[in-house]
């Protein structure tokens, strides 16, 4: 699987991060998925370099203008609710999308352990599509590999991108090992230690509550 790491390159999407884990900026909601939304449009832009195209001409009311635009058939799948700023970025770009949405959890017992859980699928058939899977924070990689495992039971895509804001480096090493190899992973930024209840550190803390609010 190749990884394109984004903090690896000065651009703007560095000022998108340090806002997002900022905690005295976190407390604006509105620019906190914002911002988020902001970094999926930029993976979109980036991941539109990868799709094939097609010449078109093109009637103006001065004449006609030949212009190559992208014709996969894309579908944009995302894990809620976390995805969902980062799902509408991608989807201001890729605005005649097909959508997918796939709800995954982790289930705690009282040891603070956990399993993932997959209870929920919407999704067209994929056969011969080309698939964005979306998730901000990839702590384990477990809760993309299984929301990709369920997936499958919607046919097989001819491509598959992963968008991704903030990954630790155990996930990417883990999706590495589990996701095929002609897959891709974009990330705005890749953070090497888990703690020991699986968040990612320095991270940002919980995308779906900071993004949503807190949930009981």
């Amino acid at each position: 699987m190749k990884v394109v790491d984004f903090s690896q390159t000065n651009t703007v999407v560095n000022r998108f991060i340090a806002e997002l884990r900022d905690v005295n900026v976190q407390n604006d909601k509105m620019r906190f998925r914002r911002n988020i939304e902001r970094i999926g449009e930029i993976i979109a832009y980036e991941i539109s370099k990868q799709l094939h195209y097609e010449e078109q001409s093109v009637t103006t009311p001065l004449g006609v203008a030949d212009v190559t635009v992208p014709n996969d058939q894309l579908v944009l799948g995302t894990i809620l609710r976390a995805g969902l700023p980062l799902h509408q970025g991608l989807l201001n770009v890729f605005d005649d999308a097909e959508n997918a949405f796939v709800s995954a959890y982790r289930n705690y017992d009282e040891n603070f352990d956990f399993d993932i859980h997959v209870e929920y699928i919407s999704s067209p058939t994929l056969d011969g599509k080309t698939l964005i899977l979306a998730d901000p924070m990839l702590a384990t990689g477990s809760s993309m590999e299984l929301a990709w495992e369920a997936l499958q039971s919607k046919g097989e895509p001819e491509t598959l991108h992963i968008a991704s804001v903030i990954a630790s480096r155990e996930a990417v090493n883990y999706l590495q090992e589990h996701m095929p190899e002609d897959a891709t992973l974009w990330v705005a930024a890749v953070d090497e230690y888990l703690n020991p209840h699986k968040y990612i550190v320095p991270g940002l803390g919980d995308a779906g509550d900071l993004a949503f609010g807190e949930k009981e």
